[in-house]
C-alpha cells in the first residue's frame, strides 16, 4: 500500500494568513519534489510553495482564495506505487481527519484569543478610561496617543493592533467584522475614513474623495488594481499622513564616475556582474548612513526615542508589471561594488519575477529611488515610513559648468532626498545629500 503524507505549507517569513491565487495541482496528478503546487500572494510579493516530497495527490485541502500560514495542511500525498485500488487509497484518505480548507487568520486568532484571560482584569478599567477620554475634549474619534488598555483587550490581532496603533485609533472604539466580532484591518481602515467623513477627526483630516459618475461625459473603462499596487497605495497615503515630509535637491558631478564605471564594463561582465550606476549609489549611500547615523535610524512608535541602527539595510525600489517592489541589500555597508552589483541584479531580478521572499522585502533602512532609465530632473519620493529618508535619482544630464576660467561639459546626476522632518533637518538633510554628491563626484572618498 502506498504512503499517505500531509503536505504543508513551509516557512514562508513573518507573513501569515496569505491568500492563495493559482492552483497548480489536481487530485489524481502526479508530483516530483520541487513541484510547484500553489502561488500565494502577500503584502509585496507572490511566491509559489513547492513540494517537498514525491507523489500522487490523493486530496487537496485548500481551494483558491484561501489564506493560508506556516503549517497549514495542503495536500495529502499518497508516496510510492500504489499496490491496491485508488478508490480505497481515497477513501483511506478521506478518513484521515484533516481539516478542510485552512481557517482564516488561525493562528493569529488564536494568539489575539490566548492574550485575553492574562489581560481580562486590566481591560476592566482601562477600557473604561479610554472610552471616557474618547468622547471628551473635540469628540475626535481618534487619539494621538491610543490607551495601551484597549490593544489589550480589544479583540484583535497583534498585526491588527499594530497597525491601528501606528494610525493613532483606540480599539475599544472599532467594531469588529470578523468571526466573532474580531476587528480586521479593514475595520480599522473603515473607522479612520468615516472619522474623516463625519469631522471627527482633527483639522487635517482629507475630505472624502467625490463619487462621480464619468461617463456620462464620454466613454471609459474600468480595470482594476493589482492588489500589490492597492497596497502600496494604501502604505504611501499612511506614509504621508504619519510624517511631515519635505525634500531636499541637489546635484552630483558624476564625470569621472560614469568614466570609470564604463572602465570596469568588461571586468564586470567577466565576473557575471552588471555594473550600473545605482552599483555605487548603493555603496556611496552606506557610506552616508555611517557618517550620518540620524540617516539611519527610526522614530519609536510614540514618537519619544530614536532607534538607531548598527546595520545598513538599503532598500531599492524595483518597477515590476504588478507594481512597485523594494527588496533590500543587506549589509550594505560591508560589500564591494561587484557583491552590491549582483545581489542587486539577483533581487531586481526576483521582483520582476514575482519570486521575492518576504524576509528579501524586510529590515530597510533607507531606500534609493532611481528614475536615471527613464528621465526627469527630480522629483519627490515618499519616505517609507517608519525609515526616515529615501533618495530619489533622475537621469544624469550634460551641462556646462564654469570651472573658473570657461565652461566645460560635465554629467550631472539630479538627487532630490525625501525626509522625516520629525527626525530630520534641513541643514542635516542638505549636508547629507552634499556628502553623497561629493562621494558620487570623488569615488575615492568612499574608502576613507
Amino acid at each position: 500500500m502506498a504512503e499517505t503524507v500531509e503536505v504543508k505549507v513551509p516557512d514562508i517569513g513573518e507573513f501569515k494568513n496569505v491568500e492563495i491565487i493559482e492552483i497548480f495541482v489536481a487530485e489524481g496528478d502526479e508530483v516530483a519534489e520541487n513541484d510547484n503546487l500553489i502561488s500565494i500572494e502577500s503584502d509585496k510579493s507572490v511566491m509559489d510553495i513547492p513540494s517537498d516530497k514525491s507523489g500522487k495527490v490523493s486530496q487537496l485541502k485548500v481551494k483558491e482564495g484561501d489564506k493560508v500560514s506556516e503549517g497549514d495542511l495542503l495536500l495529502l500525498l499518497e508516496a510510492g506505487e500504489s499496490s491496491g485500488d485508488e478508490s480505497d487509497a481515497d477513501d483511506k484518505a478521506d478518513s484521515s481527519g484533516s481539516a478542510e480548507a485552512a481557517p482564516e487568520e488561525p493562528e493569529e486568532e488564536t494568539s489575539a484569543e490566548s492574550e485575553k484571560p492574562a489581560q481580562k482584569e486590566a481591560s476592566t478599567e482601562g477600557k473604561s478610561d479610554t472610552k471616557a477620554s474618547a468622547q471628551s475634549g473635540n469628540n475626535s474619534t481618534t487619539k494621538t496617543v491610543v490607551d495601551q488598555a484597549s490593544f489589550v483587550a480589544a479583540h484583535a490581532s497583534p498585526s491588527v493592533r499594530k497597525f491601528a496603533r501606528e494610525l493613532g485609533v483606540d480599539l475599544s472604539q472599532v467594531n469588529g467584522s470578523g468571526r466573532n466580532s474580531r476587528i480586521t484591518k479593514g475595520d480599522v481602515q473603515q473607522f479612520v475614513k468615516q472619522a474623516m467623513q463625519t469631522g471627527g477627526a482633527t483639522a487635517s483630516a482629507i475630505p472624502a474623495q467625490p463619487d462621480i459618475d464619468f461617463s456620462q461625459f464620454g466613454e471609459v473603462e474600468r480595470q482594476s488594481l493589482s492588489k500589490i499596487k492597492r497596497l502600496t497605495g494604501e502604505g504611501m497615503q499612511r506614509n504621508m499622513l504619519l510624517a511631515p515630509q519635505v525634500t531636499q535637491h541637489d546635484e552630483a558631478d558624476i564625470t569621472e564616475l560614469e568614466s570609470f564605471r564604463k572602465g570596469q564594463k568588461a571586468d564586470a561582465e567577466q565576473r557575471g556582474v552588471k555594473l550600473t550606476m545605482v552599483s555605487f549609489l548603493l555603496a556611496a549611500c552606506a557610506k552616508a548612513l555611517k557618517e550620518f547615523p540620524e540617516f539611519n535610524a527610526s522614530l519609536s512608535a510614540d514618537g519619544t526615542e530614536l532607534i538607531l541602527k548598527r546595520y545598513v539595510n538599503i532598500g531599492v525600489a524595483v518597477d515590476t508589471p504588478a507594481g512597485l517592489l523594494v527588496p533590500v541589500i543587506r549589509d550594505a555597508d560591508s560589500k564591494g561594488l561587484y557583491q552590491l552589483g549582483s545581489d542587486l541584479t539577483e533581487l531586481a531580478g526576483k521582483a520582476r519575477d514575482r519570486k521575492l521572499k518576504p524576509n528579501e522585502m524586510q529590515g530597510s533602512c533607507f531606500s534609493i529611488s532611481s528614475l536615471g532609465g527613464i528621465g526627469g530632473t527630480g522629483f519627490t519620493p515618499i519616505v517609507n515610513v517608519p525609515e526616515v529618508a529615501i533618495l530619489g535619482v533622475c537621469k544624469a544630464q550634460t551641462k556646462p559648468l564654469w570651472n573658473g576660467t570657461e565652461f566645460e561639459p560635465r554629467l550631472m546626476m539630479p538627487l532630490s532626498l525625501s525626509y522625516d522632518h520629525r527626525v530630520i533637518d534641513g541643514v542635516a538633510a542638505a549636508k547629507f545629500t552634499r556628502y553623497i554628491a561629493d562621494l558620487l563626484s570623488d569615488f575615492r572618498r568612499v574608502l576613507l
